[in-house]
């Protein structure tokens, strides 16, 4: 067996003659146990924060999505419909229309922006599980409008008798005042409310879904011009080849983005947040583990007599650092361990009770990622050799003289 690594297992499972000895090591293993179990428990609900906010934009964003490369809108015709049914991996996919719109309903307004979409939007995305009222129905100049919306503009589904205006500006070029719109500068429709959607504040504030034909006739646009595809794929599909064949088929007149690249700001706002957090835990932790090199001091300085017998029976003082070194690491990663599992029960008891929870209704979201645990481990793991490291140097052969 290694000399120095069946050295520091005695120190570990041995008590020292001091009582004082005894204490600090053992604040000192308390101390790596909470900060592992701590760290890794807010990695845990950043994980799952993560997740529950991607889970709304997700609702609405498909698995990929075609845009104008240049300016709002772009046309689709006959021939690139059928050609883009054909590319394998393609599950459906939407056409869709968006653009700025004012809204006024019993004498209230506010400004949304219009999509509409055909009935393939329900296959490639899942925006029909966000619905709150009503249902999705947007034939008959239906509609299905923001929760945001309508608690805005005061209303109801199915109001025949009041319906909700939409007003869109009408296309041309110049200032309003040098075009000759005749009586009005803008396209008028009614539509009645089918259904209201709730999923998070800004998008519920956000969107008036109708019917495609019905966004082309009031925005002025014919039947082949949109402004975006939405692709359902499979989950099996080699999303690069699908990318390369979408991209054959309808030129450099569109940018394709997958979800990570329509949301890149939220991620890279939650990836922030993640990261800083994790930064600071890990301050902690280090401030906490000045426990460890102080520990391991006193231990040598504890063990100062058996030291001076194992280096007058030949020991050298690599050998003697190599005992505290182990010793340290034995200490830290046997901390993270303990920690990471108590930890993990109560992320598991998390998921399974729910016992804590941000409404009356709602569990506060953890996730259980196995990255998360290596972090956790990696980090107690590097931050205990650097202590032992710092400790175990002070075994010179002064001490020993």
């Amino acid at each position: 067996m290694n000399f120095p690594f069946y050295i520091a297992k005695r120190y570990v499972r041995s008590k020292s003659s001091q009582n004082a000895v005894n204490i600090i090591n053992f604040i000192t293993f308390l101390v790596i146990v909470i900060g592992s179990a701590a760290l890794f428990m807010v990695l845990s609900g950043f994980s799952g924060l993560k997740t529950f906010s991607l889970s709304f934009s997700n609702i609405f964003d498909p698995d990929l999505k075609a845009t104008a490369q240049n300016g709002k809108f772009f046309t689709l015709g006959p021939e690139e419909e059928q050609k883009l049914l054909e590319i394998a991996g393609v599950v459906s996919y939407s056409k869709e229309l968006e653009e700025q719109v004012y809204l006024t309903h019993r004498q209230k307004s506010c400004v949304a922006y219009i999509k509409g979409v055909d009935t393939a939007y329900r296959v490639a995305t899942q925006v029909d599980s966000a619905i709150y009222w009503g249902n999705w129905a947007l034939k008959n100049q239906q509609t299905v409008v923001g929760l945001g919306i309508a608690s805005l503009l005061g209303l109801t589904i199915n109001d025949y008798q009041n319906p909700l205006q939409i007003l869109a500006p009408k296309p041309g070029k110049g200032s309003l005042n040098q075009q000759n719109f005749g009586a009005k500068p803008y396209n008028e429709m009614p539509v009645v409310v089918s259904g209201v959607y709730a999923l998070e504040e800004n998008l519920d504030k956000k969107y008036v879904f109708t019917e495609l034909a019905l966004a082309q006739v009031i925005l002025e646009k014919d039947n082949t011009q949109i402004s975006g595809i939405n692709f359902g794929l499979d989950p099996l599909a080699d999303v690069a080849e699908v990318r390369n064949q979408i991209t054959a088929v309808l030129g450099n007149k569109i940018v394709l983005k997958n979800r990570r690249q329509l949301n890149n700001a939220l991620y890279r706002m939650l990836n922030t947040e993640n990261l800083a957090t994790y930064l600071i835990f890990t301050l902690v932790l280090i401030i906490a583990l000045f426990n460890v090199v102080g520990a391991i001091i006193m231990m040598i300085l504890d063990k100062q007599q058996n030291s001076k017998t194992l280096y007058n029976l030949g020991a050298t003082i690599r050998e003697l650092r190599r005992i505290y070194f182990v010793q340290g690491i034995l200490v830290t990663s046997f901390g993270g361990i303990i920690g990471l599992l108590l930890a993990s029960l109560l992320i598991w008891s998390q998921l399974a009770f729910g016992w804590l929870k941000i409404t009356p209704s709602l569990a506060y979201p953890v996730e259980y990622k196995l990255m998360n645990v290596l972090i956790v481990l990696a980090t107690i793991v590097v931050l205990g050799i650097i202590a032992s490291r710092v400790a175990s140097s002070r075994v010179t052969k002064k001490l020993l003289a």
